[in-house]
């Protein structure tokens, strides 16, 4: 189709320019030659793989950070015996699954049993399950249990069966990314987190389900479910991650974020989820939607379950690993014994008040109190964060190119306004300067939050769930780190 000056004058209209015909003639030859250069780049096939040049950094100037890395130290309580219900089993955390393992008072192979035998139990009416994987599960117990007889003990997750959001890569095992036409995709190796948790000694038991390239709850299967009410979705888009460890099909999960995705199935499934600093750890072989955003998690039972696998699989690069080049070396040092006193925490007032469970929001803010955290009241982060969503939608439209010209967006199961197949077109209309003046935006938003956080002197911030606005959503934009977990759950499993 050739472009005329009459085209030029519409682009220019989306551009928010008014272009006079002078203007339009003139510009005319210059976009032609552009649009060659457009060709020649769609020309050369790209892989999802394949990321920009320009990287992401959450550094900003004037940080500081720990130098040295400490050993992991875990918490030490009394240690309950045993269960004889499997079913007490299933929802234990793995702070206790891993001692009873080190005791060698449960074996990896039962504990694999049950999780499979829940999996294949509550996996059809929950919808969260895409691949079981019980032959290997089973042989990589029995291995376990054969290295923790003979003194080889891991670690914490040694045994621990976990599941995986489908958009890790698995070595000749499916990786569908929850999506119609990658149903059938096998890849050739292991995400770098599948290689560090084997590595842990973790049993990869299932890959769970996603909402279609990482958005929402809905996959070429279905539509996955809250165990507590399963006439709801678990939301998303880490809906199978958070499904399956609320309902304890799996001792944890690995789920992703990209602007909620750990968050959001966390708050309605009540797991505690956690979505690591940007650069903590490796997205290498894991499906790309957004570069400058996208963060792997864990998705557990408790708060220190979270770091047990944080533990695992955050760090720089090891040899032999797939590369990210947004990994980013900075020691992680966890202390579980360390309690909460002294913390400086920001709270904003209003957002408790208008939570919709206010009596609940405010028993946490007196617990807190109660563990010697000192509570410091701060404004509302007045900040348009619903203008820098180009730079989400821009980068989503070019990880999956070649998948809307090709008309394949149309077998995608959700086709509405919001659902991707609409976004990405929509994001071919976003100028380039725009993007630009977004990021540049986006700058703004990181040190406004820096300040925020040195002006109060804040070690962390809680809030109830909350729009983007809030900070737990918005920090997705600069790459901090955030913990969802329970406070209180409205009704019981149905499962």
């Amino acid at each position: 189709m050739a472009i005329t000056t009459r085209t030029l004058g519409e682009a220019a209209r989306v551009a928010g320019l008014e272009l006079t015909a002078a203007e339009r003639r003139q510009a005319l030859p210059r976009v032609e030659r552009l649009v060659e250069g457009y060709e020649t780049v769609r020309a050369r096939s790209l892989e999802n793989s394949e990321a920009p040049a320009t990287t992401f950094d959450p550094r900003l100037p004037g940080m500081r950070f720990e130098g040295a890395q400490r050993p992991l130290v875990r918490s030490r309580g009394r240690l309950p015996r045993l269960p004889e219900s499997d079913e007490e089993i299933a929802f234990a955390p793995v702070t206790r699954l891993a001692r009873w393992i080190e005791r060698r008072e449960l074996t990896s192979l039962r504990l694999t049993r049950i999780y499979l035998e829940r999996l294949k139990r509550h996996g059809p009416s929950l919808e969260c399950t895409i691949t079981l994987l019980e032959q290997p599960a089973l042989a990589a117990a029995r291995r376990a249990d054969r290295q923790i007889a003979r003194g080889r003990y891991r670690g914490p997750l040694h045994g621990i069966p976990w599941g995986a959001k489908d958009l890790l890569d698995t070595a000749s095992v499916p990786t569908t990314w929850g999506a119609t036409p990658y149903r059938d995709r096998v890849p050739e190796g292991d995400a770098a987190v599948v290689r560090r948790l084997t590595e842990a000694g973790a049993v990869l038991i299932a890959k769970l389900t996603l909402g279609a390239l990482a958005n929402g709850d809905v996959w070429f299967g279905g539509r996955t479910r809250n165990p507590f009410d399963i006439e709801e979705g678990s939301s998303g888009s880490s809906a199978g991650s958070a499904s399956a460890t609320a309902a304890g099909l799996v001792g944890f999960a690995i789920g992703s974020e990209t602007l909620g995705s750990i968050i959001s199935p966390s708050q309605i499934c009540g797991t505690a989820g956690l979505r690591p600093t940007f650069g903590r750890v490796s997205r290498a072989g894991a499906m790309a939607l957004v570069w400058s955003m996208d963060k792997l998690g864990p998705i557990c039972r408790t708060v220190e379950d979270t770091a047990l696998v944080l533990d695992a699989i955050a760090g720089p690069e090891r040899a032999g690993e797939p590369r990210d080049a947004s990994l980013i070396d900075a020691p992680l040092n966890l202390d579980a014994r360390r309690n909460a006193r002294g913390l400086r925490v920001g709270y904003v007032p209003g957002s408790f008040a208008r939570s919709g469970a206010e009596a609940r929001a405010r028993a946490v803010l007196d617990q807190l109190r109660a563990e010697g955290v000192e509570l410091v009241r701060i404004p509302r982060l007045e900040f348009p964060v619903e203008a820098l969503m180009p730079a989400l939608w821009v980068e989503a439209a070019a990880s999956f190119d070649e998948l809307t010209r090709s008309d394949r967006d149309d077998e995608l199961v959700r086709q509405t306004d919001e659902a991707w197949p609409n976004s990405f077109r929509a994001a071919r209309l976003i100028p380039a300067v725009e993007l630009v003046q977004a990021d540049r935006l986006r700058r703004r938003l990181m040190v406004q939050v820096q300040e925020l956080f040195e002006r109060f002197e804040l070690d962390a911030t809680v809030e109830p769930p909350g729009p983007l606005e809030s900070i737990a959503l918005a920090t997705n934009f600069t790459g901090h780190p955030s913990l969802t977990l329970r406070v209180a759950m409205a009704h019981g499993p149905r499962t």
